[in-house]
């Protein structure tokens, strides 16, 4: 699911603490121009002597990389696979170092083959490229030969002008270069925002579409994020930028490519939706009762005109290769590969020279795993090695002691053992009568990037928790606000996590100790809170009553769709999420008792 995008203030502060990590420049104000239309066909192409009518071109995909450039942890780094018996089985997967080498080995034997993403390459990134404000996983891209991608709702974590560094080069304006002499390239792949204008002239923000060339074949590339990004990113991330409909904007940019001559059509789309199985191979459309795919991308997939002839998704972190019926009733390819690069999509698209359109009739897609037991790609861990050695001095610093793996991004249980510690960890640090009174805590679960894993990541030993691995799990940096809501508020702010926008998926906030209620599945909307079951240490909720509720800035300010706790008054803005964090994982962890899983018995589930 999405989550919390944030400003990356911890990046800011660590550097500064941390003297020697960064050489510090002054930003580069002559920035190399955008990205422009561009084919390097992998593997070349002959283009001479007769050409067949038609050439199959090969598309490879994925989306919402999170600047996962080391393979995801734990249960996160997982892919779900159905075995022959029906059982599933979970594969460790993702990893730059070993999608570098599946994607080089899958463009073997295909002279005409384009790599395409769906957006979030970047954001709620890992403490190796969050730090850096994401330049590592730009780096890594361009070395994946990445031709084009979509933004996604994280592109925009930052806002608009760190986007456009990050397409076009320069030194980051803080902290300037992180390598001596060496400047930051940007992208060299162009990144897609159709949808986005800027508010002051109507002009799109980036580039709408690209077309990509080989030997007369062209084929157009639309990318869009999704329309609500302004609800799941902070307003200084979208600040005077609109977002439009996607299929409108779909549409209208498909139009204008046809009149250009240009007959094939790829739409990036940064929305996605739900397979009814997580195993990366599910039959997507079978037919029986309960089968195929649900969700926002479902009715865009319907709505986008016949001209576009596959859709690369993303956004719900989700694997499916479906079939979805165009307006006028002809099935079409939507795809999506998980996330964190623990698939590719290898679609193959027949283009017919003499109409210049793809054979729908004859599109294949598949997905596969970026397996861990393949070669990994040497320049990859060349890029990985040179980070780590300057992200080392704050990343291994031990901040606490676990005794068994605590999920969070990995548990699919709406009440998530991490969520537990983090919101008791944010209760804990906000309670005192000087840090704001909180006396409950809300974490959103989108905000919660991955596990704490028992297992080291490096030399610090099983059980020790680093900065990096803290980070990793909270690498947004919200600063912590406590606010004054009312009862009534509180009752409605847990309804909206089944209700309104959060109805057909709904977002579970995890509570701090001390918060009880039922969550009945059973029931439609609002209903599926039960009122009469929320309390507060044993006591029913008082809707007249005020109460200081501790969460962080991108809840207080309403933000995945919970207007309720945009309501509250009698602000104090705390420390960082990050920091209460690991200052909790400190006061209750030690090497000779260290922190286990806490139970989850704060909200009772009825299915």
């Amino acid at each position: 699911m999405s989550a919390t995008p944030q400003k990356n203030r911890a990046s800011r502060r660590v550097l500064a603490a941390a003297a020697g990590l960064a050489t510090v420049g002054a930003l580069v104000a002559a920035m190399p121009a955008g990205a422009h239309d561009r084919g390097h066909g992998h593997g070349g192409g002959h283009g001479h002597g007769h050409k067949p009518r038609t050439v199959d071109v090969q598309l490879l995909s994925f989306n919402d990389l999170h600047g996962n450039l080391e393979p995801p942890a734990g249960s996160a780094g997982n892919v779900s696979e159905t075995q022959p018996d029906g059982t599933v089985k979970a594969i460790p997967a993702g990893g730059v170092e070993y999608l570098a080498t599946s994607l080089r080995t899958a463009r073997k034997g295909n002279p005409y083959s384009v790599t395409a993403a769906g957006g979030d390459m970047v954001g709620a990134s890992p403490l190796l490229s969050g730090l850096f404000h994401d330049e590592p996983t730009i780096e890594a891209l361009n070395g994946l030969d990445l031709d084009v991608t979509a933004v996604g709702n994280h592109e925009f974590d930052e806002g608009a002008t760190e986007l456009a560094r990050l397409q076009n080069g320069g030194c980051h304006p803080v902290e300037g270069c992180y390598e001596k002499g060496k400047k930051f390239k940007g992208a060299d792949f162009p990144y897609l925002a159709a949808n986005v204008t800027k508010e002051k002239t109507g002009k799109p923000l980036l580039k709408p579409y690209t077309v990509w060339k080989k030997n007369g074949v062209k084929i157009g590339f639309i990318g869009v994020t999704l329309e609500g990004t302004p609800d799941i990113v902070t307003a200084n991330g979208v600040k005077g930028l609109k977002f439009h409909d996607e299929v409108e904007t779909i549409n209208k940019y498909a139009r204008e490519l046809d009149r250009k001559g240009v007959k094939s059509i790829v739409a990036l789309i940064h929305e996605g939706g739900a397979p009814a199985s997580t195993s990366y191979n599910y039959d997507c459309d079978s037919p029986g009762a309960g089968d195929g795919i649900s969700g926002p991308i479902v009715d865009i997939a319907k709505g986008i005109t016949p001209k576009v002839d596959a859709l690369v998704t993303g956004h719900t972190h989700q694997a499916y290769v479906c079939t979805v019926p165009d307006p006028s009733g002809k099935p079409r390819m939507v795809t999506s590969a998980s996330s964190f690069g623990k698939l590719y999509t290898d679609t193959t698209l027949t283009y017919d020279r003499r109409t210049n359109d793809i054979v729908r009739t004859s599109v294949k897609s598949a997905n596969h795993i970026v397996t861990r037991d393949q070669p990994k790609a040497p320049d990859m861990t060349r890029l990985i090695d040179r980070w780590n050695k300057l992200a080392a001095p704050i990343a291994n610093k031990p901040q606490g002691w676990i005794s068994a793996d605590i999920n969070g991004r990995g548990s699919t249980a709406p009440e998530k053992p991490l969520g537990n510690v983090i919101a008791d960890a944010q209760l804990e640090g906000l309670a005192p009568a000087d840090k704001g009174g909180a006396e409950v805590a809300f974490m959103n679960p989108g905000g919660i990037r991955a596990d704490l894993v028992h297992k080291a990541s490096g030399s610090e030993g099983d059980g020790v928790v680093t900065y990096g691995e803290a980070f990793t799990v909270q690498p947004f940096t919200n600063m912590m606000n406590v606010v004054d809501l009312t009862g009534a508020q509180l009752v409605t702010a847990l309804q909206q996590q089944v209700s309104g926008p959060n109805e057909a998926s709904p977002k579970i906030l995890q509570v701090s100790k001390g918060l009880t209620y039922t969550l009945d599945l059973t029931k439609s909307g609002a209903d599926r809170v039960v009122a009469g079951t929320i309390k507060l240490h044993g006591e029913a909720i008082d809707p007249a009553r005020t109460y200081r509720v501790a969460m962080n800035e991108f809840l207080a300010g309403g933000g995945d769709g919970f207007p309720a706790l945009g309501q509250g008054t009698n602000k104090l803005v705390g420390a960082s999420d990050l920091d209460l964090f690991n200052a909790y994982l400190a006061a209750h962890s030690t090497a000779t008792a260290p922190l286990a899983p806490p139970t989850t018995d704060r909200i009772t589930v009825i299915q």
